[in-house]
């Protein structure tokens, strides 16, 4: 079988590697039929995120289930499914409080496409191992194109536990997102917070076509950050500048939230802790945890209008899936195995 690999910077080739199998009774082996490109794989071809030479690529999954151990009760061969990108039991203590980017049982943020710990491969690749097949694997709705779905896979998850958890709170709040280095998932967020009817949502970018995008869902946009004012409930920084993190405690009202969906990628911020103090501004940053965030983000899909497909989606077939993956531009790469779909 090939999987595509990280060869070095702007660099992704195919390499054939031994066939998968069953290595245990509550495993899948899924075949994936369209594999996203996230905001991540885009740091990390481009070298601003680590990632070693060889290592496997891709983690935004939507397969068809083709072989499962005698264990495996949710599932069945023939379906298809989104496979999460991490790697997660389902039963730990942290799995079962929703950390199920943070699963115990394998180890600290096993994951695919990462080259993380774990050894589980990269989803770009012929066929995928999943080890906790009835935990991990959600069914794609029977009559949905997996194409215009493939963001809810891991950039909608993402975006979805910075907006609703904060939104189910307080419904009528307030939101903006300051757009930039994880594009697609600041342009999700906008959109996520319109479909769960927020009461203002703000877009915050440079970039024309990203302005577009969430024009497009329905926001407000503005092109300048460091011109903005206001207080808005919950501020969503998708911007890696530490200027932009400063900027979002500044539009932040007291009492609000602050979610960072990117790590600052150059600089590190310095905060005056008196003043975040006595404003009582939360800030949350972290990785997401995506099986956890599947249900959410499909019943925003299904209840409330979200459509992922609104950012461009570049489809192309398996074999070009290389140089999709190292391409510029704003678009989720739907790479598609033709053969099967």
């Amino acid at each position: 079988m090939r999987h595509a690999v990280f060869v070095g910077t702007g660099h992704v080739e195919w390499r054939e590697v031994p066939d998968l199998r069953l290595e245990g009774d509550l495993e899948a082996l899924v075949r994936p039929l369209v594999v996203g490109r996230c905001d991540l794989d885009v740091a990390l071809v481009r070298g601003l995120m680590p990632m070693p030479p060889g290592a496997p690529l891709g983690h935004e999954i939507i397969g068809e289930v083709i072989a499962l151990g005698d264990k495996v009760r949710r599932v069945r061969p023939g379906q298809t499914v989104f496979v999460p990108a991490q790697i997660s039991c389902g039963v730990c203590g942290n799995c079962r409080r929703g950390l199920t980017g943070r699963c115990t049982s394998v180890p600290f943020a096993a994951s695919y496409g990462m080259g993380r710990e774990g050894g589980f491969g990269g989803g770009l690749a012929d066929i995928v191992r999943v080890p906790f097949a009835d935990a991990m694997l959600t069914p794609v709705p029977v009559h949905a194109d997996p194409t215009k779905l493939i963001g809810l896979a891991d950039m909608a998850a993402d975006a979805w536990r910075a907006i609703a958890p904060y939104l189910s709170r307080h419904p009528d709040a307030r939101v903006a997102v300051l757009g930039g280095d994880a594009q697609v998932i600041g342009l999700y967020a906008a959109g996520l917070a319109l479909a769960m009817s927020a009461s203002i949502v703000r877009y915050i970018d440079s970039d024309a076509q990203r302005l577009s995008v969430a024009a497009d869902y329905g926001a407000e946009i503005a092109s300048d950050y460091e011109a903005e004012s206001g207080e808005y409930d919950i501020v969503v920084v998708a911007n890696a500048a530490v200027r932009a993190l400063v900027k979002a405690f500044n539009l932040a009202a007291p009492g609000g939230n602050v979610i960072s969906v990117t790590p600052s990628l150059t600089e590190q911020p310095v905060f005056d802790t008196r003043v975040l103090y006595h404003r009582g501004v939360t800030w949350t940053i972290g990785r997401p945890n995506c099986r956890h965030g599947h249900d959410g983000t499909l019943s925003a899909w299904a209840n409330c209008g979200f459509c992922p497909d609104r950012v461009p989606t570049l489809e192309v077939p398996w074999d070009d899936a290389p140089q999709a993956w190292s391409g510029d531009g704003l678009y989720i790469a739907a790479i598609r195995k033709s053969d099967t779909l």
